[in-house]
Formats: C-alpha cells, structure tokens, sequence
C-alpha cells in the first residue's frame, strides 16, 4: 500500500501533505513554489510509493467554481498524464486555509511566525489529507 500525498495547489506556492505507508497519519510534507511542483512530485514518487493524489476542489460558497479552477484543472490534466497509474481524488477546500490559520493560533505561535504562509499551506493540505482519510474511513469530520 502506498502514500496518499494532498496538494493544496496555489498560483505562487503548493503545500505537500503525506500519509505514513500505511495510511495512518496525515502530516504536513512541505511547500513547494508552484512552477517546480510536477518536477518535485516526480522526485518524490521515485523515492516513496504514493497511490493516490489528493487535489483541492476550489469553490465558492454557493458551490460553484473558484476562480482558482482555472489554475487547478490544468495542473490536474498534467498530474494524469503524468502518473496515468495513480488514482486522484478531490476534497472541498474551502476555509482549510483559515482553519490552518487558526489551528496555527491554537497552537500557541507567535504572530511572527504566523506570517509563514507556506506553513499555511502545509497545513491546509494536511487538513485536506484528514478530511480524504476520515471520508474513505467512514470516521465523522
């Protein structure tokens, strides 16, 4: 059984998240600049087994879709083409940001180091990486 790896892809930076081998814990992996991402999730998947991808589903509160599907569903087209192997799935995105914000308060960080938006976008994946797991769990969110 392999990872499961939840990209919170943004226009700048993507934050990374991982399952353990055995599908376990979702933690934080890394933030990546965008442009570079395909290249660093190859890398990755040469080094550790990943089965499936996880990619944010961005849409407004209404459910229609967020201006960042534009952004989204290309990088989604290339992801398949390139691993045509791997399953991925989506999971709603929305407030994960936000929720990584405050989960940054709760955890007792300075406000200088909240500025860290990459580490905004490490948790916000990794927030995604729970949801995906407690659904395919069957475990309430």
């Amino acid at each position: 059984m392999g990872r499961i790896m939840a990209i919170d892809y943004g226009r700048v930076r993507t934050g990374l998240a991982v399952t353990d081998p055995v599908r376990i814990i979702a933690t934080a992996l890394t933030t990546v600049e965008t442009p570079t991402l395909l290249h660093y999730i190859k890398d990755y998947c040469a080094r550790e087994e990943v089965d499936i991808f996880v990619v944010g589903d961005a849409r407004h509160l209404d459910g229609t879709p967020s201006e960042s599907m534009q952004l989204i569903e290309p990088f989604v087209a290339k992801l398949l083409e390139t691993f045509p192997d791997k399953e991925i799935a989506r999971v709603d995105e929305r407030f994960t940001s936000k929720m990584a914000f405050q989960t940054m308060i709760d955890s007792g960080l300075k406000k200088k180091d909240r500025r860290n938006k990459g580490m905004i976008d490490q948790i916000a994946a990794t927030i995604m990486l729970q949801t995906y797991m407690n659904t395919i769990n069957n475990r309430p969110i």
